[in-house]
């Protein structure tokens, strides 16, 4: 009888939640260089300060639903009409700061857009465009922010964005691999350094 090889997983990972691993497995940590998904985690971090990352990942088809599928240009033009909706809506957070924060953030993501030709061009200069690979063995390695999201941040802020502070900086880096933070035991660590 043949036996099943362990997967390692990272540490944070809950795998009882079949959604959280999903996302580990399938997105955390891949390098993002398409600009409407990189706002789409700005988006989903920016509502998360304050909460678990589970409890926003469990609302992301609703925040997509509800801000035209993390579109900057259209959410870049939303008004009292449409933050009124939103304050009305229960499958997001309601939280007045962090609606009106997205939408200024989509004008300021534009803004970024037109100065750099992308977002993605200059969020990835920061590392000058290689994933930073960190050694990550227990879940007591994990940073919650560097000296890295300390400058990103602090940029992001000089240039009007909120609710985008050192600690959601850093999440967000995690996220869209501009930080390989996969512990060193961890199979997806391998493969995505392999995608490099």
């Amino acid at each position: 009888m043949a036996t099943t090889k362990k997967i390692h997983r990272c540490p944070w990972v809950d795998l009882s939640k079949q959604d959280y691993v999903s996302y580990h497995d399938d997105e955390w940590g891949v390098p993002v260089h398409d600009d409407r998904k990189i706002f789409e985690f700005l988006t989903l971090e920016s509502a998360q300060a304050g909460l678990s990352w589970y409890t926003i990942l469990r609302k992301r088809e609703n925040y997509r639903i509800a801000f035209e599928n993390f579109d900057p240009v259209k959410i870049a033009k939303f008004g009292d009409n449409e933050l009124n909706k939103l304050l009305a809506n229960p499958g997001i957070v309601r939280n007045r700061a962090k609606i009106s924060a997205t939408i200024n953030n989509a004008q300021r993501f534009l803004e970024v857009q037109n100065e750099f030709g992308s977002f993605d061009a200059y969020i990835w200069r920061f590392v000058d465009g290689k994933p930073v690979v960190n050694k990550i063995d227990k879940i007591e390695d994990y940073p919650a922010r560097t000296e890295l999201s300390d400058k990103i941040s602090k940029d992001l802020k000089n240039r009007g964005f909120k609710f985008l502070g050192s600690t959601i900086c850093y999440s967000h880096m995690q996220a869209t691999g501009i930080v390989n933070d996969h512990s060193v035991k961890c199979f997806r660590r391998g493969q995505i350094i392999k995608m490099y």
